[in-house]
């Protein structure tokens, strides 16, 4: 009866951790800044950037304002790019992942600071 009961045990623990494995994953965090910019330019200038970066451009939707990419030098990384309507200008973000895990937000900074540079807005 121990014997059963240590199994059954065991199984159940089995179960638990495999069920945390199989979580779902986190949505990646954007990193966003607003630029005086038309929202088509700005979406024209991100996907140059990705471009010129390695990345192939998987979707493209002016109207929704969103690209997505993906690395064609290492694979499983994915950016995207969102540009919405702002009283300023354009809200531009960008958001990314490597897998299932999302990329560190402040590690798409120097994306935004080449959009800028792009845009004819650097510092």
């Amino acid at each position: 009866m121990t014997h059963y009961l240590a199994r059954r045990l065991m199984f159940v623990s089995l179960l638990v951790l495999l069920g945390a494995c199989a979580a779902a994953p986190m949505a990646p965090e954007p990193r966003a800044f607003v630029l005086p910019v038309e929202r088509q330019a700005a979406l024209a200038a991100g996907i140059e950037v990705l471009a010129e970066r390695g990345y192939v451009i998987r979707h493209a939707d002016v109207e929704l304002g969103r690209a997505d990419a993906v690395s064609a030098v290492w694979p499983g990384y994915r950016l995207r790019l969102d540009v919405e309507e702002s009283p300023h200008g354009a809200l531009i973000s960008f958001s990314g992942q490597r897998g299932n895990r999302p990329l560190a937000p402040e590690s798409l900074d120097r994306l935004l600071v080449e959009l800028q540079a792009a845009l004819g807005l650097a510092p």
